[in-house]
């Protein structure tokens, strides 16, 4: 691989020179500013070799680095080697910026170009201005790619489908309605939706466009009088077509978008910070633009009664797979004919079986051991473990369901695991028992919550580098903003109606990783003479394994809580499940208090 990319790399560098840039950013992002790329944008990936969900490449003459958070430190180290490319751990104190470094070893004057369309306008213009810093000077240039890339896949062309409303709750032109009255509201006459998920939440439509995200490639120009759809031909067949002309959403080729930004003869355009910056340029020398968050992310983050029953009834469906997959896990492993790979693949199967079913939401992480330690490790043949009965399996996964999206970890004792290990296990617990058990007031951001699922990991000098938490679509991307619960500040409030993670972990590099994951939702607590109080209703239903447990370590409450916890999830289990499954589920929430671990 060393050498396919060190030839990729001769020519970005031939490019380079031709436009006469000095180096050449890579990001992850698509023109959609999406988490998860189609395959024809996945750049960064073909000139790297680093296939994580997020980084940057940045290329000079000389030298190469890739910038990338704690998720993927040990997986960007392995995947690196051989190359040019030195590593950056980003967020730790001794990690330069990418300006930073790109001033280190350029000299003032020298251009550091972009492609305009993979780079969001905010981002962009934070770069320029860091650079500017060194006396570089920030450039758009053409997609190299298009030229240097033999085969590249081409732009999607899967059709998207409607999603009836028996699941959205709530029809198009209902949410149209809604987002003309934030046009009216802040005195704009139009606004460019290129968020693939909050296009498909206003039109109520789902696609295929993006693994494991039911997106399709497309914007929306919503104005007061008219919605323009800018889509391929060739995706719309005679149903979606049909109900997009009864809905009165006009299409125009996804290509020419540009060129109608160019037209554009309102007064005010409102464009969200996810547009790429070569449209945000084109708009700007046209009409007067104003660059704020889109009213869809924030209407589609909070969830509708329909959406919301949705979530429970998959989360139900879910929770059965998952105990048949647990209940077959224990069993298995004594066999010693199961690997990383197979076990996921038999999860996959379990939840393909249940109703509604249309994929899952993110590949599957199924680390045993060591590999439990890399946050978001994807075993493929030649890496992936075998299964002992013994030690610490710790399994990410989540499926998408017409009715809802499903996010779930738990961390499975396969066998006797060591003290270090049940100590770790039991602290990564308190704190989601804490977080889980919060009741906090109306305008509370997730930041404000996120110390209460670290504080007993703290305490130890033991810390995670990800997020505790991230709102999850419906039937939708499993990452969706705004709120997030996270150390760095994210002011987005948690509202009713939000769908959240609760995912503390603790990783030790070479040894193992732990993390347990539920899926929340905020609910009404009660409301006081100080205000109005919110709670979480756990969404995800399945049993927290006990087996890793110190019980010496759980207060009553703790206790208490995970017991109700248990209790709940027996109720809503158990009549999905047959007398064999409800026999293994009674004995996996039994009391903790009658709980005994084997010596």
């Amino acid at each position: 691989m060393k050498h396919t990319i060190a030839k990729r790399l001769a020519g970005l560098r031939q490019f380079m020179q031709s436009q006469r840039i000095e180096a050449f950013v890579v990001p992850t992002t698509d023109p959609h500013s999406g988490e998860y790329t189609p395959a024809h944008w996945e750049c960064r990936k073909w000139i790297s070799g680093f296939t994580g969900s997020a980084g940057t490449a940045v290329i000079t003459s000389g030298r190469c680095g890739l910038w990338t958070d704690s998720r993927y430190f040990l997986q960007a180290e392995e995947q690196l080697k051989g190359t040019e490319y030195a590593l950056f751990k980003e967020r730790q104190p001794e990690t330069p910026g990418i300006a930073e470094w790109l001033g280190a070893v350029l000299r003032p004057g020298d251009k550091v170009g972009i492609d305009g369309m993979a780079n969001s306008a905010g981002d962009a213009e934070r770069l320029q201005a860091a650079l500017r810093r060194y006396g570089l000077e920030l450039v758009m240039v053409p997609d190299p790619f298009d030229s240097l890339w033999d085969n590249r896949p081409s732009i999607p062309l899967n059709r998207p489908f409607i999603l009836p409303e028996r699941f959205s709750g709530e029809p198009c032109k209902e949410k149209l309605a809604k987002i003309r009255q934030y046009l009216h509201d802040n005195q704009a006459d139009g606004i460019l939706l290129s968020a693939l998920d909050e296009i498909a939440w206003t039109l109520n439509l789902r696609g295929n466009d993006v693994h494991c995200n039911p997106v399709f490639v497309s914007y929306l120009l919503v104005t007061e009088n008219e919605a323009v759809l800018f889509i391929l031909p060739e995706k719309l067949d005679k149903e979606v077509a049909e109900y997009l002309e009864a809905n009165n959403i006009r299409t125009e080729d996804y290509r020419a978008t540009a060129d109608a930004l160019a037209r554009y003869g309102g007064r005010c355009l409102w464009l969200p910070e996810t547009t790429n910056y070569l449209l945000f340029q084109t708009a700007s020398k046209h009409a007067n633009v104003v660059r704020k968050p889109s009213p869809a992310l924030y209407l589609k983050a909070v969830k509708n009664a329909t959406e919301i029953a949705g979530f429970r009834a998959a989360m139900e469906r879910d929770g059965a797979a998952m105990v048949r997959f647990l209940m077959w896990l224990k069993k298995a492993v004594k066999s010693g004919k199961e690997t990383e790979l197979t076990v996921s693949r038999k999860l996959y199967e379990l939840r393909a079986q249940q109703d509604l079913f249309k994929g899952i939401s993110f590949d599957t992480i199924a680390g045993y051991q060591e590999h439990g330690a890399i946050v978001h490790y994807e075993a493929d043949e030649e890496t992936a473990s075998a299964l002992k009965p013994e030690g610490l399996l710790l399994i990410d996964s989540g499926a998408q369901y017409l009715d809802g999206t499903t996010d779930i970890t738990r961390t499975v004792a396969l066998g006797p695991v060591t003290d270090e290990q049940k100590k770790d296990y039991t602290l990564v617990l308190k704190g989601f028992i804490a977080l889980s058990s919060a009741e906090f007031p109306h305008g509370t951001c997730g930041t404000q919550l996120d110390v209460l699922a670290r504080q007993f990991a703290w305490k130890e000098g033991v810390n995670y580098g990800h997020g505790t938490g991230h709102g999850v679509g419906h039937f939708l991307n499993v990452h969706e903003g705004p709120h997030q619960i996270r150390m760095n500040n994210v002011p987005a409030p948690l509202l009713p109606g939000m769908t959240v993670t609760n995912e503390p972990g603790i990783y030790k590099a070479g040894r193992y990783g732990i993390r347990t994951e539920n899926t929340m939702l905020v609910v009404e607590s009660r409301r006081t003479e100080f205000g109005t109080f919110y709670k979480f209703e756990p969404l995800t239903l399945c049993p927290i394994d006990k087996e890793a447990v110190c019980i010496e370590m759980l207060d009553e409450k703790e206790k208490q809580w995970l017991d109700n916890y248990h209790a709940h999830v027996y109720k809503r289990l158990c009549p999905l499940l047959d007398e064999a499954e409800r026999a293994w589920l009674e004995e996996a929430v039994s009391p903790v208090g009658s709980f005994r671990q084997e010596s």
